[in-house]
């Protein structure tokens, strides 16, 4: 009996021990997902945003590894983040592209590593669209008719519709999808009404300074007297051209009407102000749209090719009661 009692409790000890060393199915690690994002520059206030858009939206908490290069706004310096990114075998790689053209090497490089490429912002003209996954920004052209028939409507308004408009067209860095499509969206404008006379267009570069230098040496050749409108295809620009505006004795927002496009907080002030006319807004927030994307993606997902954000238009009737609204 005793045996029997000793075998018995031995049998326990043995079943409590390998209960009590049995281990709980390991709990899975959440997945970090790397993502390399080869800005274009901080060229403007609306770079700036875009880019705090990112950092804020791409953070540990949020699950996710990012890799930040700024490339000073030359596309060599991009292409040579984007080879690191590959290098470092991150999961996705966004780029806001400096120019449309010369990408086809680095994204087949990308897509033989089997990394998927989003663009932000501006686009790649590329001979195989397989080459990125997909793209995320404003609808340039758009933006451009829109600032147009804003100034259509105007215009009219003010009993201007049949008088000859001289107008100045300060574009951004040529070549760059955004000033592409203003452009575009400008001349179309231009040709479509035969009393407007485009009597200058040149480069800023998308930069205040860029912007007033231009605008100077466009007033000392054209005259001020001679432009009654301008098209700036940013806001930093229009900044730097109301500076060269005061500065050869014309008031702007009045004797020449300004029209610019981003719609950051800074041009909501100048509207206010009375020195902006018309702000055609370019929604920077693009980080959030990027997140859902991947998410997506992880989930086992499929996204549209091509995905604009939501964009307005703003003028000095309607800054005041909006400005307070504004994110960026």
């Amino acid at each position: 009996m005793k045996k029997f009692i000793v075998v018995a409790i031995a049998i326990m000890m043995v079943a409590t021990l390998f209960a009590g060393g049995k281990k709980e199915p390991a709990v899975e690690a959440k997945k970090t997902i790397t993502v390399g994002y080869a800005q274009v520059g901080a060229e403007s206030d609306w770079r700036l945003a875009n880019t705090e858009s990112f950092k804020t939206t791409f953070t540990e908490a949020n699950g996710y590894d990012l890799i930040f290069v700024d490339a000073q706004q030359k596309q060599e310096n991009q292409i040579k983040a984007i080879r690191n990114f590959i290098q470092q075998d991150v999961d996705y790689i966004v780029v806001a592209p400096v120019v449309e053209t010369g990408w086809e090497t680095v994204l087949t490089e990308a897509k033989n590593a089997k990394i998927p490429v989003i663009l932000s912002d501006r686009q790649m003209q590329v001979s195989d669209d397989s080459l990125y996954l997909c793209w995320v920004g404003g609808n340039f052209l758009k933006e451009g008719r829109d600032g147009v028939k804003w100034l259509e409507s105007y215009l009219a308004e003010k009993g201007r519709a049949d008088e000859q408009i001289n107008i100045v067209d300060l574009q951004g860095t040529i070549g760059a999808s955004a000033q592409i499509g203003r452009t575009q969206g400008i001349e179309e404008g231009v040709a479509a009404n035969a009393n407007w006379n485009l009597v200058a267009q040149q480069s800023g570069d998308f930069t205040q300074d860029g912007g007033q230098k231009v605008m100077e040496a466009i007033l000392k050749s054209v005259g001020a007297d001679n432009i009654d409108v301008v098209f700036a295809e940013n806001d930093n620009m229009a900044w730097g051209a109301i500076d060269s505006i005061k500065a050869a004795g014309k008031v702007p927002g009045k004797d020449i009407i300004i029209i610019t496009f981003d719609a950051v907080h800074e041009s909501f002030n100048r509207m206010i102000a009375g020195e902006i006319n018309c702000a055609v807004e370019c929604n920077p927030l693009h980080g959030p749209r990027v997140d859902e994307i991947i998410k997506t993606l992880e989930a086992g997902g499929t996204v549209d090719k091509i995905m604009y954000v939501t964009e307005e238009v703003f003028d000095e009737k309607n800054a005041a009661a909006r400005i307070n609204t504004r994110a960026y």
